[in-house]
């Protein structure tokens, strides 16, 4: 089953692109290195966690521990993008970690660990173009605990908003555009005097011809009375 199961003490392809030294002098660094690079945090993970979780593998009686954490930091906000250095006392203390932490999970996150070539100043900041990770910046998929979706399709949906609005604007400002009035008549009416909005008052006419009425009926009525006796 050896040539099955990867071995858990052994470092991953994992290299750091920007790192000036040939393969082979890089695995001479890795086989003495006392820095992990754990990678898949959650933003929200803090260094308490991290300092909780690793210090698990330490050995505190032969001199080891932890000598510092680095956590990861975006390039534009200094806030946590999802990853970190881990720096032992000791190489064993490392490959340990690697074997024991590494696939678990923290923060409900599988996190990974990896051995580290060293940390130099600088490395602590995302390389993406958003200021975070470069996994970030292409991701597809909803992850709320690393900022929701990826810095691309954040930026592709700011545009489309943008453009949607804009249209919105254009079509209220130009030709054919439906006027947003409507409000003047019912300003004009509501300041109109009392007596405007009551019912229409009677006029002479219609006295006169109300008296006419009641004599045609009246008349009517003693014809009638004439007829019966």
């Amino acid at each position: 089953m050896a040539h099955v199961v990867s071995s858990l003490d052994q470092p991953s392809n994992y290299k750091d692109s920007q790192a000036r030294l040939d393969r082979q002098r890089q695995s001479e660094l890795l086989d003495k290195s006392t820095t992990l690079y754990v990678g898949n945090l959650s933003f929200y993970t803090t260094e308490e966690q991290i300092y909780e979780v690793f210090t698990k593998c330490t050995s505190p009686d032969d001199g080891g521990g932890i000598k510092r954490i680095i956590m990861g930091l975006d390039r534009n906000s200094r806030t946590p993008c999802g990853f970190c250095f881990v720096e032992y006392y000791t190489h064993a203390e490392a490959l340990a970690s690697m074997r024991y932490v590494s696939g678990t999970k923290l923060d409900e996150r599988i996190i990974r660990c990896d051995l580290d070539l060293g940390y130099k100043e600088g490395r602590q900041f995302g390389r993406g173009k958003s200021g975070g990770q470069v996994r970030d910046e292409h991701r597809q998929d909803y992850d709320p605990g690393r900022g929701g979706w990826g810095a691309q399709a954040q930026r592709l949906e700011i545009e489309r908003r943008r453009e949607v609005e804009e249209r919105y604007a254009d079509a209220q400002d130009g030709p054919g555009a439906v006027a947003s009035g409507g409000g003047d008549w019912k300003q004009s009416e509501s300041n109109a005097p009392e007596e405007n909005k009551l019912k229409r008052g009677r006029s002479p006419d219609d006295d006169g011809d109300n008296d006419a009425a009641r004599t045609a009926t009246r008349s009517r009525v003693e014809e009638e009375e004439a007829e019966r006796l």
